[in-house]
C-alpha cells in the first residue's frame, strides 16, 4: 500500500483574465468533494428481484479552505475573489500526490459559488470557498 503526504497536493485554478492557472496550494489547509458523487436514478420494474439503477448527471462540489493572503493575482482572496461575480466558469485541476507528470489528476470547469473570509481571536485569518463544478470531473493524469 503506497502512502502520500497531503503536503505535495496542488490545487490550481483559471484566474478571472482566463490567462494563467494559479497554484493556490500554499494557502490551502483542506481540499474536499473530488471526485464527487453522482446520481444514480431508480430504474427497478414490476417483478424485478431488486432494485436497479440508470447513471445520472454529476453533481460535485469542491470545498477549500486555508490562510487567508491577497498578494496581488497570487493570494486566494485576489485569485477566487473575482471569480465569485465571475460569468463564465473556470478551469481546474487537483493532484492530491501532486501535479508531477504522470500523476493522478481531476479536472474540470467550475463557478466560485462562495467565498468567505474569517477572523477570531487567537487565530489566523482563514477563508474557505465552494466551487460548483460544471459538466463533468474528468480523471487523468499530469
Amino acid at each position: 500500500m503506497a502512502l502520500f503526504d497531503s503536503s505535495k497536493s496542488k490545487f490550481l485554478i483559471t484566474d478571472s483574465g482566463g490567462t494563467a492557472n494559479r497554484d493556490l496550494s500554499t494557502y490551502i489547509t483542506e481540499i474536499s468533494g473530488l471526485p464527487g458523487a453522482r446520481n444514480l436514478n431508480e430504474a427497478t420494474a414490476l417483478g424485478d428481484s431488486g432494485a436497479t439503477f440508470h447513471p445520472g448527471l454529476e453533481n460535485v462540489t469542491i470545498s477549500l479552505s486555508g490562510h487567508f493572503d491577497d498578494t496581488a493575482t497570487t493570494g486566494p482572496e485576489a485569485v477566487l475573489g473575482p471569480l465569485r461575480t465571475h460569468t463564465a466558469a473556470v478551469a481546474f485541476s487537483y493532484g492530491p500526490k501532486g501535479n508531477t507528470g504522470g500523476f493522478l489528476k481531476y479536472s474540470g470547469t467550475c463557478w466560485v459559488t462562495e467565498l468567505a473570509v474569517d477572523s477570531s481571536v487567537g487565530s489566523l485569518v482563514a477563508w474557505s470557498a465552494s466551487l460548483q463544478v460544471e459538466g463533468t470531473v474528468t480523471r487523468g493524469t499530469f
